[in-house]
């Protein structure tokens, strides 16, 4: 059975009215007939009987009606649907997150509540070269880029947190190997800052005393901020949260920086406005961050 010809006959079916669905559907309607003559002839039944100079359904007719209907509207509603899935996709934006990922969240948040119509895909995966958007650091991570990415490098200075007691609010400054003693608190192992803030450790000749390691950013800034211990601090990108009870030092020596880098990747299968849009929001939003520190 050919689709056009189950087609032809259930038009007819509901117009019981040969020249009246030809012309509805813009169609010959010698053609009209054949058709349908030839899902007859394929079927081994009839499917129109006379009904005096008009025509009616046999039984056989009654039944391919009731079992196309549902077939048909199914049918007909594929290409809405496939239109639905692509423009969902195109509006679903793939973020790659290996750096700053408390800041970059917060930056998601604000978005979406203003465009309501951008779905995030958040991953946090090195591997991953799809994204349409990846933020990292250069230490650790170098994507390849295309001739036509757009990338944004910027630079981080990492300071000391201390608890803000009176032993340290002295200090102006400090040289990392001074702090040689210290109890540290630090994020996991795995993460990108802790590999960037261990390397520092080893420019000054020490490995830190590790109390604490957690993946969580918040776990970190409370136990520092409770006094437990010392930690590493981006300037800007963990925000200003606790800061009654820290105190920032900068760091003499080394020169204990990062740089972040917010890279789009262009795409032929992604809404490429929606995903520049984005880009151009986070770049800003980290502008505003940087200076907020200031």
């Amino acid at each position: 059975m050919e689709l056009l010809q189950l087609h032809y006959f259930y038009e007819v079916a509901k117009n019981l009215h040969v020249t009246k669905t030809a012309e509805l559907l813009h169609v010959a309607q010698p053609a009209l007939t054949q058709g349908i003559r030839r899902l007859e002839k394929e079927l081994g039944v009839k499917l129109f009987c006379k009904n005096g100079r008009n025509i009616a359904l046999t039984d056989h007719g009654e039944f391919l009606k009731y079992k196309l209907a549902p077939i048909l509207q199914t049918i007909d509603e594929i290409p809405e649907q496939l239109q639905e899935i692509s423009n969902s996709r195109k509006k679903t934006l793939r973020v790659n997150v290996l750096a700053a990922s408390t800041m970059i969240t917060d930056a998601l948040i604000h978005y979406q509540q203003e465009h309501e119509n951008i779905r995030f895909q958040v991953v946090q995966n090195a591997e991953d070269i799809n994204a349409d958007i990846t933020i990292y650091t250069i230490e650790k991570f170098l994507p390849p880029l295309k001739s036509h990415d757009k990338f944004m490098v910027f630079t981080e200075h990492i300071f000391i947190a201390v608890p803000n007691t009176e032993n340290f609010r002295s200090i102006k400054e400090v040289k990392l190997n001074e702090l040689k003693d210290e109890k540290f608190i630090s994020l996991a192992g795995s993460r990108n800052l802790r590999v960037i803030c261990d390397r520092f450790c080893m420019q000054a000749g020490f490995i830190p005393k590790i109390v604490f390691e957690s993946d969580s950013t918040a776990a970190v800034q409370n136990l520092i901020a409770a006094g437990l211990g010392i930690g590493f601090w981006p300037h800007y990108t963990w925000g200003r949260s606790e800061m009654d009870k820290i105190l920032l030092l900068p760091i003499k020596e080394p020169d204990c920086r990062r740089d972040i880098v917010i890279q789009l990747t262009s795409k032929m299968e992604t809404d490429q406005n929606e995903a520049e849009a984005f880009f151009d929001y986070l770049c800003s939003y980290l502008e505003k961050q940087k200076k907020k520190a200031v």
